[in-house]
């Protein structure tokens, strides 16, 4: 199986695992599966982290209000009275006003940051460092993860207009900032090498029969041009040279200021250390104790 490194603007994603015989035409629609699902996962485990803090989100026309303008406007959320989490809620206000701030008590909202925490390392950009490929069937299990947390303590449902539910329930995501990151199957394209892995070919028409390649392809839309070319050295050993020359800039600056005559205080410069370890009488301080 040859080994594909999937980067997305420059930055590490996942690691897929190919034979060398597939075609491109269902290569590349697969990366971008992977890679939107992956998405998915990220968008619920952050919302499903405010659900455990703040409850269940208020409809659109009491999201942002103040207690003062929902009271003027009689405004109501029917669905806090429908959407109880299971052992009682407990009052927790959203600053930000998003949330009706019946949040579940702690145990349950144990078991929804535990299952969030589990659904990320599935689909962590760690596994790459890992040498861990991800699949479809990963995705699929950090999905149903998270979907049955938040049926273990909200047994009634969430809101139609609660995020976490449209995300369930594959709303689109068109005009959103999150619908941006999302590529489209049908518009996903690899680049590997500086050069756009043709539908039409093979995977071993460029990489060879060798099936214990791996290779870095870079995955975007249709349409967007070349991606930009990997940088010479990592942005970590990019920080080390420039705190190495740092450092030596400042010693440099050091030495200048010292006197000339500086190092004759040092230990290795006394004519007289050598006897004095001979005799024994070496660090001797003659004041008091």
């Amino acid at each position: 199986m040859v080994r594909l490194h999937v980067k997305r603007g420059g930055e590490s994603q996942f690691l897929l695992e190919a034979p060398g015989s597939v075609r491109l035409a269902e290569l590349a629609p697969l990366a971008a599966r992977i890679h939107n699902g992956r998405l998915k996962v990220q968008r619920l485990c952050s919302e499903m982290e405010e659900l455990a803090e703040h409850g269940i989100s208020l409809p659109y026309n009491m999201q942002g209000l103040t207690d003062e303008q929902i009271g003027e406007l009689k405004l109501k959320d029917e669905w806090t009275e429908k959407c109880v989490p299971s052992g009682g809620s407990i009052f927790r206000k959203d600053e930000m006003g998003r949330r009706n701030g019946h949040a579940p008590n702690e145990k349950m909202q144990q078991v929804i940051k535990k299952t969030i925490e589990e659904a990320k390392a599935l689909i962590s950009k760690k596994q790459v460092q890992a040498n861990m490929c991800v699949n479809m069937e990963m995705v699929k299990d950090a999905l149903e993860q998270l979907r049955g947390a938040v049926m273990i303590v909200y047994p009634m449902g969430l809101p139609p207009h609660d995020p976490i539910r449209m995300e369930f329930e594959d709303k689109d995501l068109s005009g959103t900032h999150a619908g941006l990151e999302v590529i489209k199957e049908s518009e996903a394209q690899l680049w590997w090498a500086g050069k756009e892995l043709q539908e039409t070919k093979l995977l071993s028409d460029y990489v060879g029969k060798n099936e214990k390649t791996t290779i870095i392809v870079k995955i975007q839309k249709k349409g967007q041009g070349a991606p930009g070319r990997e940088p010479v050295i990592s942005q970590e050993e990019q920080k080390e040279m420039m705190l190495y020359y740092y450092r030596k800039q400042e010693l440099l600056k050091k030495l200048e200021e010292d006197d000339d005559n500086s190092f004759l205080n040092a230990e290795w410069a006394d004519n007289h250390a050598l006897k004095r370890q001979f005799h024994g009488v070496k660090d001797i301080k003659w004041g008091p104790r």
